[in-house]
């Protein structure tokens, strides 16, 4: 049965010679993978490899048959927002990065969840086209994506609270806090003036907030990446 929905790509593999296996976030059917036949073919006249980078937004048309079926295929797929920034700026393609290993990492249902997709979608699109106030978006991220994966903490002295049940060995000072009640409440164009040592400790400090909830998150590779850029 033919349906349409909108995704976010995710990532995806090499399937055999020419082909991939992509996964997406769908706005219907959660996470999802498709085979998508003939993309890596010399004989394949356009690029449309570049639909399936991470954090691509598309329209789609899938084919899903049951529930019981592990990948599907593609009817039609459309980039709903091409991307002009993200890909180039490295500031804005390392936090794209770290996001999408968070995601693929922590994603698992496979059934629509509406509230979640849009707050993906929002923050990408406003990634995209931010030209300020972005260096801060993956504190922002994962303050805010907490709550879609039902730990979230709704103020910054229940965080510590949690933090301090799990022997979290370090405490935040008085910038520090009200800077993480900012990320929790307000939104991603909300302009937060972080030093370098600050922007580290509560990274650190979310991170650890997170493993408390998520067993097995285990190592995040992009991370070195994103605190190199971060300095």
């Amino acid at each position: 049965m033919l349906h349409k929905t909108r995704g976010i790509v995710l990532n995806y593999i090499r399937y055999r010679e020419t082909s991939i296996i992509v996964k997406i976030y769908t706005e219907d059917f959660g996470i999802q993978s498709y085979i998508v036949n003939g993309i890596r073919s010399a004989k394949s006249k356009t690029n449309r490899i570049a639909l399936f980078q991470p954090l691509t937004l598309l329209d789609l048309v899938v084919y899903h048959k049951n529930k019981e079926q592990t990948i599907h295929r593609l009817a039609e797929v459309k980039c709903s927002l091409p991307f002009r920034s993200l890909p180039f700026d490295f500031v804005k393609s390392s936090i794209a990065l770290f996001e999408t290993e968070m995601l693929v990492k922590t994603l698992r249902e496979e059934e629509a969840n509406p509230p979640l997709f849009h707050f993906l979608m929002e923050g990408i699109i406003f990634l995209e086209e931010a030209n300020e106030h972005f260096e801060n978006f993956h504190l922002q991220f994962l303050a805010k994506f907490a709550f879609y994966l039902g730990f979230g903490a709704e103020t910054v002295h229940e965080m510590e609270q949690q933090l301090k049940e799990n022997l979290y060995p370090h405490t935040l000072d008085a910038l520090a806090r009200e800077a993480m009640q900012n990320l929790i409440l307000m939104p991603f164009e909300y302009p937060l003036s972080l030093d370098r040592q600050r922007r580290g400790k509560l990274l650190d400090t979310l991170l650890f907030y997170f493993k408390i909830h998520l067993e097995g998150l285990g190592e995040i590779r992009s991370l070195e990446v994103l605190r190199e850029l971060m300095r």
